[in-house]
């Protein structure tokens, strides 16, 4: 009977991520017998890929209201969440359990040590310290309804796994090899919940052109890439961005990524790269007239050196159609204005993502609509509750998602433990 005893839990929580595991430890700080079950034999996998291994915890942005317009249209859903476990919440608990962070560049707040296995070290403290029964390598089969309840989990070894509440915390399929394969859409699609069509998103592009190829490596900070369907401008952003063997990546492409596979689904996707984004065309023109007039009885190809890094000059040439032996005091008005042109436009054609092999997070999952942002309550069944990834609702790189998951975790948890929603 004691083992089985084991089984019976106030709240269990599907998924060992950073949500899950804020949700159960929180659940269990409550008072609440909680449950975090892990397919993995580890937690935490993920989240040991962020911020490129240094975990890139949250956004140093405390106005919520500024906070919440970079999660797009259904941004406002956050509110609630943020008002109980926003930013200062989320830095002060990983302050007050030893971990020291630091804010660098564009508000990105990293731990001191700049290692994530600190922060899951926290967690994990977190969820002993609150008595939570961790059970890793425990996949689950199938979830059980009953009327509008979840009467118990079954696992794939046949365990049964009964609580009075659940909180799903399965992520998207970004990163599959960390366990995230979008098991949970297919259990709440069965439930009746409405999944938005996953996508992978914060992902690199593939480029039908072969010229970024030839680039391949070049880092490129403080350009703007836009993005045209049909002629028309869709949606811009600012930042730094990397040249593949494939096509493109870095920040800007990443944040923009989301927005382009939803376009490829109606059509051709164009993207416009603007090398010099602080200089108008007359600005940037007069620049080059100067350079032009500094090395006027140089070739053509040994005058761009100020104004482009050296992996891009035999790109600009090329795409010029400037002879690069050209003498510089030989090229005319027409010639210089198309090179001041291809500088504030370098034209590409979207071939795809490169998918959620390499996706940092997945756009889609569970309707909004569905969900009660006030305590992350599913609408439709009455003891299940959302956190993280799962959710139609995604951020920017930068720590967006991760404050995402914290935010709807520790008020999915705190619900949950205070839920008197009976079995």
């Amino acid at each position: 009977m004691p083992e089985e005893k084991e089984k019976i839990f106030d709240v269990a929580v599907v998924g060992g991520g950073p949500s899950g595991m804020i949700a159960a430890a929180r659940a269990g700080e409550l008072g609440a017998r909680a449950a975090l079950l892990e397919k993995n034999n580890t937690l935490g996998r993920k989240l040991l890929l962020t911020g490129k291994g240094r975990s890139n915890l949250t956004k140093a942005e405390f106005s919520p209201k500024e906070l919440v317009k970079k999660y797009g249209r259904e941004g406002g859903f956050l509110l609630s969440p943020l008002s109980v476990f926003g930013v200062k919440e989320t830095i002060d608990f990983f302050e007050k359990k030893g971990l020291k962070t630091k804010i660098e560049r564009g508000k990105r707040v990293f731990p001191q040590s700049d290692k994530a296995g600190d922060v899951l070290d926290v967690l994990f403290d977190y969820l002993k310290k609150n008595q939570v029964k961790i059970m890793t390598n425990s996949e689950v089969k199938e979830i059980i309804r009953h009327k509008k309840s979840i009467s118990k989990i079954v696992l794939k070894d046949d365990r049964e796994i009964l609580a009075k509440n659940y909180i799903i915390c399965t992520g998207g399929k970004s990163f599959p090899g960390t366990g995230s394969t979008g098991d949970g859409y297919k259990w709440l699609k069965e439930m009746g919940h409405t999944i938005v069509k996953p996508r992978p998103a914060l992902v690199p592009l593939k480029i039908k052109e072969d010229w970024p190829k030839k680039a391949q490596g070049l880092s490129l900070k403080n350009v703007e890439l836009t993005i045209f369907q049909n002629g028309k401008k869709k949606d811009s952003c600012f930042g730094e961005l990397l040249f593949t063997h494939f096509g493109l990546s870095g920040p800007v492409v990443l944040d923009l990524s989301g927005e382009i596979g939803e376009l490829l689904e109606r059509g051709e996707v164009k993207l416009s790269l603007d090398l010099k984004p602080a200089l108008n065309f007359q600005v940037l023109d007069k620049r080059i007239q100067s350079d032009f007039f500094k090395y006027k009885n140089k070739f053509f190809k040994n005058c761009l050196s100020d104004l482009f890094p050296q992996k891009m000059i035999p790109v600009i040439i090329e795409m010029s159609g400037i002879n690069p032996l050209k003498r510089v005091n030989k090229i005319n008005r027409q010639e210089r204005q198309k090179l001041v042109r291809l500088s504030k436009g370098m034209e590409m054609t979207v071939s795809s993502l490169l998918g959620f092999n390499l996706a940092i997070i997945t756009l889609g999952g569970v309707s909004l609509k569905e969900i009660d942002s006030k305590t992350m309550k599913s609408k439709l069944v009455e003891n299940l509750f959302f956190a993280g990834e799962i959710i139609n609702l995604h951020g920017p790189t930068g720590g967006y998602n991760l404050q995402l998951c914290w935010s709807t975790g520790y008020l999915a948890g705190q619900t949950a433990a205070k839920s008197n929603t009976s079995k």
